[in-house]
């Protein structure tokens, strides 16, 4: 009889501790995301951030047995496709950079009587193609488009013109203006709006085929400002300049912005992260926390220069594609890249919170104030294949969203708060079966895409009470707009 007393005391002990402190299912884990509401800004981003490249490339440019490009280069783009019209239009405006690696062997057939030939793939050549020519009947058409479609446009000057190209990928001599002088002045007499030129693509530091010395560089930047200051005289509006379009070299950007602090408004540089689209462990490098962490240092150390040269530059990514020379079929055009442009461009303000997350370094977060109130917008993005995160958001004040038996409390000064301070909106992109190479992406379980009249489908957030958890599924990205979280710096 003792015996059976003391084993029901036994599991009475063992179902209280069950009780009062269970273990969360090892596909399950709650983390913190902490932000302080009354700190500034530790950033801010231009108000149209999303921006896109379009390129040179011919059909032929062919990597690792996949021909990317096809038909959309800036040569052949089908400039009446619907769809891409309104992918344009969505964003309201976009910013479109024209430039790319070809773009140093460009010329512009700004005299009718000049011959205008197609990029011909030539291995034996600087870039392993010929040089190619613009069609001012392109130009044209090319900016109707751009006004039709209200984008914000830059374009990539070729910065290899009058120079020469030793075997060891150096370039010797100034830049000559004479060809790219004729296309500015075309562009002012045809009254054709360009936001920014910019000289010249990856030639900084060793370059990319080919390389300029940085006080060149600065030079031939400050002969293209003065012939900006020429052609556009008298003109209502000024492009901004900007430069050098390259990958960042530490000694090479130092010396270059120190020489270049009154002539450019921007400072771009290039960021192909993951290496290069052959490696076939490609995936795995876009979901390694360390990786995507390791470049901070580059921004780090290009605002640094800018700081110790005192120019008024702002810091611009000019181009960005995740793995170099064309990507990687299945992998960087499929969902494991991550496309949430347009949500990224309704839902993030300019203004940048510093953001930790506690608990895993498989969840990213990153906080901005709200473009849709004056809260604030997290993007969540899961990185794990199989555990779903529970998040708990604090702030300085304490837990927002805490956890308490399973669900998550809602802290008093909330309670009576009107019913659209009670909710909070969500967007959860996932792929069909968690499948990373997918092409189609799902926003709160329902597949996007574009219906018979190309129309870019709507983008509906899951209304969600601020007491439920925030849970991101393994293998997804999660936009959380919550407008009763109010930070100083978005007031």
């Amino acid at each position: 009889m003792v015996t059976s007393i003391v084993s029901l005391v036994v599991l009475a002990c063992i179902l209280y501790l069950i009780i009062n402190h269970s273990v969360e299912s090892p596909k399950h884990k709650t983390v913190g995301v902490y932000f302080n509401t009354t700190a500034p800004e530790i950033a801010r981003t231009d108000d149209d951030y999303i921006c896109a490249t379009l390129d040179w490339w011919p059909s032929d440019k062919c990597d690792y047995g996949s021909c990317s490009w096809g038909e959309a280069s800036l040569l052949n783009l089908d400039l009446n496709n619907t769809i891409l019209s309104n992918a344009v239009k969505a964003f309201s405006p976009l910013k479109i950079r024209m430039g790319g690696t070809l773009q140093d062997k460009l010329i512009y057939q700004t005299n009718y009587q000049q011959t205008c030939n197609p990029f011909v793939k030539n291995i034996s050549q600087l870039l392993s193609f010929s040089e190619g020519c613009l069609p001012m009947a392109r130009w044209d058409d090319l900016n109707k488009f751009f006004t039709d479609t209200g984008a914000v446009v830059t374009f990539g000057l070729n910065a290899l013109t009058g120079r020469t190209i030793h075997p060891d990928g150096s370039a010797e001599g100034a830049w000559d203006p004479s060809n790219a002088e004729s296309l500015l002045r075309y562009t002012v007499n045809k009254r054709y709006t360009i936001y920014g030129w910019e000289l010249g693509n990856e030639l900084s530091g060793n370059g990319i085929g080919a390389r300029v010395t940085a006080q060149q560089y600065a030079s031939d930047v400050q002969t293209l400002q003065h012939l900006i200051e020429k052609v556009y005289v008298g003109s209502e509006t000024k492009p901004i300049l900007l430069g050098p379009g390259g990958f960042f070299d530490a000694a090479w950007f130092a010396e270059f912005i120190g020489k270049t602090t009154k002539s450019l408004q921007a400072i771009t540089h290039h960021v192909y992260n993951l290496g290069a689209g052959d490696d076939n462990g490609l995936v795995g490098r876009i979901l390694d926390p360390s990786l995507l962490n390791r470049e901070a240092s580059v921004f780090r150390n290009i605002q640094q220069d800018i700081r110790n040269s005192g120019t008024s530059a702002a810091a611009w990514v000019g181009e960005a594609g995740g793995a170099f020379n064309s990507g990687r079929n299945h992998v960087t055009n499929a969902f494991v890249m991550s496309f949430c442009a347009l949500l990224w461009h309704r839902l993030m303000g300019k203004q940048v919170l510093s953001t930790t997350v506690s608990g895993t370094s498989n969840l990213r977060a990153y906080t901005h104030c709200s473009k849709q109130s004056q809260g604030i917008t997290l993007l969540l993005i899961n990185l794990e294949a199989e555990v779903t995160f529970r998040v708990n958001i604090s702030t300085e004040t304490g837990s927002i969203l805490a956890q308490s038996s399973g669900s998550f409390a809602r802290k008093s000064k909330f309670e009576k708060m009107p019913i659209i301070m009670n909710t909070r909106e969500e967007y959860h992109l996932t792929a069909p079966g968690r499948d990373l190479s997918s092409k189609k992406v799902l926003l709160n379980g329902r597949v996007l895409s574009v219906d018979s009249s190309g129309s870019i489908p709507l983008l509906k957030p899951a209304i969600v009470h601020l007491n439920d958890p925030i849970t991101v599924a393994p293998f997804s990205a999660a936009f959380v707009h919550i407008p009763s979280i109010v930070s100083h710096a978005c007031k």
